[in-house]
């Protein structure tokens, strides 16, 4: 707490929120993009930097068949420093789902037309959650945070957009 004159005092503002999710259900997209393990290798690889994330580790992707054969994808993650992207693909359904998830703000409208670009999406869903309403941003409030009552956080829910 700060003094802010004779007989008053001022609360610090405490932030909260661990960062954004970006969640993108691409639909119409070309079986051959989805099918294309090093256009999701290369993309899970460059993305990162492209929206101001550091890689920590090589992008691990591989394909996967099911117990139904249609269910047949490419799936991929790459960890970065802030959390994780991951992409799922679907090519006989010409569907791809993405999340970008993050403890640092990235551009999310940057982020989710890139990837419905690169998928040619013909039509789109996308949320966008904050995660963490809870989590301190700052190393001092964790202190503050466990010895004061604990209070409920609200905010919007997430945003649902439909193209």
């Amino acid at each position: 707490m700060k003094e802010s004159g004779i007989g008053e005092v001022k609360k610090e503002k405490i932030e909260y929120g661990f960062g954004p999710h970006l969640m993108l259900d691409c639909y119409g997209c070309p079986k051959e993009k989805l099918a294309d393990m090093d256009l999701i290798f290369d993309t899970l690889d460059k993305f990162p930097a492209k929206i101001g994330m550091t890689k920590i580790m090589p992008p691990y992707v591989f394909k996967y068949h099911g117990a139904v054969p249609e269910d047949w994808g490419i799936s991929g993650v790459v960890l970065i420093a802030e959390s994780h992207i991951t992409m799922h693909t679907f090519p006989d359904k010409n569907h791809a789902f993405i999340d970008i998830f993050s403890c640092k703000e990235f551009d999310t409208s940057y982020a989710m037309q890139y990837m419905i670009n690169l998928f040619e999406a013909t039509h789109h869903e996308v949320q966008i959650s904050s995660r963490g309403q809870e989590f301190p941003r700052k190393r001092k409030e964790i202190g503050e945070i466990l010895i004061s009552p604990r209070k409920s956080v609200y905010t919007e829910g997430p945003r649902v957009y439909r193209h």
